[in-house]
């Protein structure tokens, strides 16, 4: 993939990250998000650094600009930059994890047999998706308190500021009760797509939800003109080699600190 493109893809996160916050605070290397309504979501209260910056420095940086969270996280979006900053950063009691950006390259693939359609979050406590992200939320995070489940569902209502067109996916069951779902974030004017949350619910893992999910982000980001189509994958996770199996390439990689 051209170089240009990989640095389309990164800017695209870095925007999207802007628009969807509720307040920006620009820092030395990169900038900090905050969203004090979804206060447990470290995708929303975290730095991004860009470069320049003080490798040794940024545990301070991050210090100080985040002095009111509970949490840290940073996320280092510079190929070069992010292993630089991992031994302050650990000596300061942050864990590391690699994210690889990976770009769809595969032929956009036929229809898939699940029907997946379009899906908003629906009213509190009832609505299909807002029910199935809560049940399959406390499967992860069984010790988590309430506040934080509600963060981590409610955020998506953040996300619809993110870009152009933001859409909520999800396949259903023959009952109607939703099996999968993923996000969609389409920029048509640059002919960006990022697909993001590809998840199923611990009951219907491995009858091929996910992939009628990411076939019809797939089809759906082609059609409003998305050439460039990428999501960001954890290096030390399996759907790394899963995404791989369905026509993704590993184009370039940033790195994202936390600490609780």
């Amino acid at each position: 993939m051209p170089q240009n493109d990989l640095q389309r893809a990164r800017d695209f996160r870095l925007s999207f990250a802007r628009r969807q916050a509720g307040e920006v605070r620009e820092v030395p290397g990169g900038f900090l998000v905050l969203h004090r309504e979804y206060a447990r979501s470290h995708e929303h209260n975290q730095l991004h650094i860009v470069g320049p910056a003080d490798p040794e420095g940024l545990p301070a940086l991050a210090d100080e600009a985040m002095a009111f969270l509970p949490h840290r996280r940073v996320t280092v979006h510079d190929e070069t930059l992010g292993p630089l900053c991992a031994p302050a950063l650990e000596r300061a009691g942050y864990s590391h994890v690699t994210e690889v950006l990976m770009v769809h390259t595969g032929p956009v693939p036929e229809a898939a047999a699940a029907d997946v359609v379009e899906r908003d979050l629906g009213p509190d406590p009832y609505g299909p998706l807002r029910r199935a992200l809560t049940a399959q939320q406390r499967r992860w995070m069984p010790d988590a308190d309430e506040r934080t489940v509600h963060d981590l569902v409610e955020r998506r209502t953040a996300r619809r500021a993110g870009a152009e067109d933001v859409l909520f996916l999800a396949a259903h069951d023959d009952s109607g009760e939703i099996a999968s779902w993923a996000d969609l974030y389409l920029e048509p004017a640059a002919g960006i797509a990022q697909i993001e949350e590809v998840a199923t619910a611990e009951p219907y893992l491995r009858r091929g939800y996910a992939d009628a999910v990411l076939t019809a982000a797939l089809r759906r980001a082609a059609a409003a003109g998305c050439a460039l189509r990428f999501l960001v994958a954890d290096q030390d996770d399996w759907p790394l080699r899963w995404y791989g199996r369905r026509g993704f390439t590993a184009v370039g990689r940033a790195h994202s600190f936390s600490r609780f």
